[in-house]
């Protein structure tokens, strides 16, 4: 059963350029939240030998050296080219898993073999010219093949054009190219298990895919045992449906500068809470329960340190944000210690359910639930309409001293009727 990986390139360096074609051919890297370490690195800035996760202030003197442009994330414009990009991809086949913001599989059985390297130069150039985003295909019987495919065509290793087809290579081509690509290179397999291979001289994809079955599963898990299978053509991990909702929903952020007072630490997770209720009201779900949780700053050794979380259950599951945002911040004030700065907040929704699930008790108000549905429905159309936050809570607060510093943030091009890009 042929499967396609698709992976956008750099993606939010290509997001960037999309709208900024200066930005083409010069070293450019994507900040994480408070403009801490690189989260994308453009090809130019991996030849200088800037790893991913390096934090900004350790490349700074060779950034100035090469001319590097720094950008904030802009997580807003990302998300939005990431909805284009998967939905053109779900016009290629049947079945889509979207994997993560920049990567889906595709289910390509019942396709002729014959073309399906064609077919992915085609989603290559589809996604190119309507969205401006380069990707990658990776064609393989296995989501671990089509992972390691996509990965080579990436790096060059096979295929040809950004699309690398394993189908088309005979077994003695794939021994020899396994042969060549680090263990530590396969999907699952992380830095741990790859120090524990290599002790026994497992080093390569090669090495892995003839190793011993028996002996993998009692030296490591079910899950590198199927590794092992699926390398070896023999499909372990099916492709789940893109609709399949989420059975937890976290949102959290660092600050751009420490937080001490508890009303600033209610702002920032009823903003969170917010949007957490969103993801939730869009998977059509309802959360019975949410996690509040708060951190110092771990890195900060001259300060006392302090991390604590609370769980508060609902009475009922519920999609209303207002609900949602009373609890979190009953949780919150439930751990809050004075004396400490404060780094980080978070909320989780857990408990997920459908909605249409949910039985109803004697104590329920239909009436009171219908109004509850009826305000998040239109708060949800007009965050939808003209931007996110338009409509909110104010718990969450207006000036928000304690939001993530992004000194060098691109517009909202998509998204932002203020921002939209001008073509003179």
């Amino acid at each position: 059963m042929p499967i396609a990986l698709v992976d956008c390139n750099n993606f939010y360096v290509s997001c960037e350029r999309v709208f900024n074609p200066k930005l083409e051919g010069v070293p450019v890297v994507v900040l994480s939240n408070n403009d801490g370490v690189a989260v994308s690195r453009s090809n130019e800035v991996k030849a200088l030998g800037i790893k991913m996760a390096e934090p900004w202030f350790k490349m700074e003197k060779i950034a100035k050296q090469h001319g590097i442009i720094a950008l904030s994330s802009n997580y807003t414009l990302y998300g939005d080219l990431s909805a284009r990009v998967m939905s053109i991809l779900s016009t290629f086949s049947p079945k889509q898993e979207i994997y993560s913001i920049d990567e889906c599989f595709l289910d390509l059985n019942g396709f002729d073999p014959k073309t399906l390297m064609d077919y992915g130069m085609t989603i290559r150039q589809t996604v190119k010219r309507n969205v401006g985003i380069p990707v990658c295909v990776g064609i393989a019987d296995t989501k671990t093949l089509a992972k390691l495919a996509n990965h080579c065509a990436k790096k060059g290793f096979a295929g040809r054009n950004g699309v690398c087809d394993f189908g088309r290579g005979t077994e003695e081509q794939l021994s020899k190219l396994f042969s060549r690509i680090p263990v530590g290179d396969i999907w699952g397999v992380g830095r741990k298990i790859t120090d524990k291979l290599l002790t026994m001289s497992i080093k390569t994809v090669e090495d892995l895919r003839t190793a011993d079955p028996e002996r993998i599963h009692a030296q490591f898990s079910v899950v590198l045992g199927r590794t092992v299978s699926e390398l070896n053509g023999v499909p372990c991990i099916e492709l789940e449906d893109a609709g399949t909702p989420r059975q937890q929903i976290m949102v959290s952020r660092s600050f751009g500068a420490t937080v001490t007072a508890l009303e600033d630490l209610s702002e920032s997770v009823a903003e969170f809470t917010i949007r957490a209720a969103e993801k939730l009201r869009q998977d059509g779900s309802v959360a019975a329960s949410i996690c509040v949780y708060i951190y110092t700053n771990p890195h900060r050794e001259d300060e006392p340190q302090y991390q604590q979380s609370k769980i508060v259950p609902l009475s009922q599951p519920s999609d209303d944000t207002t609900k949602l945002v009373n609890a979190a911040i009953a949780g919150l004030k439930a751990i809050y210690r004075s004396g400490y700065h404060y780094k980080k907040t978070g909320v989780l929704l857990m408990g997920l359910q459908p909605k249409g699930s949910i039985q109803p008790t004697l104590f329920d108000d239909p009436v009171e639930q219908a109004k509850s549905d009826s305000l998040m429905s239109v708060m949800d159309a007009i965050n939808h309409k003209m931007g996110q936050g338009s409509v909110g809570i104010l718990a969450s607060g207006i000036k928000q001293q304690w939001a993530m510093r992004r000194e060098n943030k691109s517009q909202n091009y998509t998204t932002d009727w203020d921002e939209l890009p001008v073509v003179s």
